[in-house]
C-alpha cells in the first residue's frame, strides 16, 4: 500500500518541500506520496485527527503550526518540547510523536567548515522561533560562548533564561553586537530581515567582523543577502538558509524511513526550484 507523508501550513502553495521529497522519495524507490495541505489554525486539531485516522506515515509542520500543534500529538521529543516548537511528525504504531529537525538541520550543514564548538565564540542575531530552535540545539554542543543579540534585548535574556542546557551566554542589543563583531567565530542571522523585497536591509553593521567568521544567513531568497554579500567582501566564509532547509528535511525523511538521503540531490533541487523564485 502507498504511504503518504505530508506538509501542513497556512499558507502552503509557496513550499518547496513537496518536490524536493517527492523526488528524493522516488530516487530512494520508495512507494510513497509526499502531499501539501493547507490548514488554517482553527481546522488543525481536526486536520491531524484525520490524518490519525487514514494512518498517514509522517508529516512536517510549518508556520504557523509549529508550537500549536503540540497538544495534539501523543509525544513529545525532549528538545522539540524544550523548544516549544515541531516540524516533523513520525507515526509509530499508531502513536505520532513530535521532533524538531530545524536545529539539528542548521548544524549539520555546518559540518563542511565546523567539527566542534568548544573552541568557537557563537552570535546568534534575533530571539525569534529560528533563533531559539539554533540556540537550544547548538547549546547541546556546547560552544566555547554562545551570546544573543536582539532589538529587545529582554527577549533574547528570556531566550538564554529559558534553554534547559547549560551555555556560556549574554544577551546583547544590536548595538552591542557590532561593537564586539569581531570576538565571534560564527555569525548566525536568524531574523527576516534582507527577505526578498525588502533586499537592502541588514540586522547590523559588520564593519568590525573578522575575515576568518563563518557567517549565516537563514535566509535563501535571495540566495545571497545584502547581510551575506558583506560578509563575503569582508573575507569572511558565507553559507545561505539553503543548508538549513535541505538538511532539516533530510532529517524528517530518514526519521520516517531509515535512509539518510542524498543531500546534494536535495540542494540542486531546491536551486533549481528558486531559479524560478524573484531574488
Amino acid at each position: 500500500m502507498k504511504k503518504l507523508f505530508a506538509v501542513l501550513g497556512d499558507p502552503i502553495g509557496h513550499s518547496m518541500s513537496p518536490i524536493m521529497l517527492n523526488d528524493i522519495l522516488s530516487f530512494y524507490e520508495i512507494d510513497a506520496h509526499y502531499h501539501p495541505f493547507h490548514v488554517r489554525r482553527d481546522e488543525l486539531e481536526t486536520a491531524v485527527k484525520g490524518l490519525k485516522a487514514i494512518g498517514i506515515s509522517g508529516f512536517n509542520i510549518t508556520i504557523p503550526h509549529k508550537s500549536t500543534i503540540i497538544p495534539f500529538l501523543d509525544e513529545i521529543d525532549e528538545l522539540a518540547l524544550s523548544i516549544g516548537a515541531v516540524n516533523t511528525v513520525v507515526n509509530e504504531n499508531g502513536k505520532f510523536i513530535g521532533y524538531n529537525t530545524d536545529g539539528y538541520g542548521f548544524i549539520k550543514g555546518l559540518n563542511p567548515y565546523i567539527s566542534s564548538f568548544s573552541d568557537k565564540k557563537v552570535l546568534v542575531i534575533g530571539a525569534g522561533g529560528a533563533a531559539r530552535a539554533i540556540y537550544f540545539t547548538m547549546a547541546k554542543m556546547k560552544p566555547l560562548a554562545m551570546d544573543i543579540a536582539n532589538r529587545t534585548v529582554l527577549k533574547a535574556q528570556e531566550l538564554i533564561d529559558a534553554c534547559p542546557y547549560e551555555s556560556n551566554s549574554k544577551a546583547l542589543s544590536l548595538e552591542e553586537a557590532e561593537l564586539y563583531l569581531n570576538e565571534y567565530d560564527v555569525v548566525i542571522q536568524t531574523t527576516m530581515i534582507g527577505m526578498y523585497p525588502k533586499i537592502s536591509e541588514t540586522p547590523i553593521s559588520l564593519k568590525l567582523l573578522k575575515s576568518q567568521s563563518l557567517v549565516c544567513d537563514i535566509i535563501y531568497n535571495p540566495l545571497e543577502t545584502q547581510f551575506l554579500m558583506e560578509a563575503r567582501q569582508k573575507g569572511a566564509t558565507v553559507q545561505n538558509g539553503i543548508e538549513m532547509f535541505v538538511y532539516q528535511g533530510a532529517l524528517a525523511f530518514e526519521k520516517w524511513t531509515g535512509i539518510f538521503p542524498d543531500v546534494k540531490r536535495m540542494r540542486e533541487n531546491v536551486l533549481q526550484q528558486l531559479g524560478g523564485v524573484k531574488c
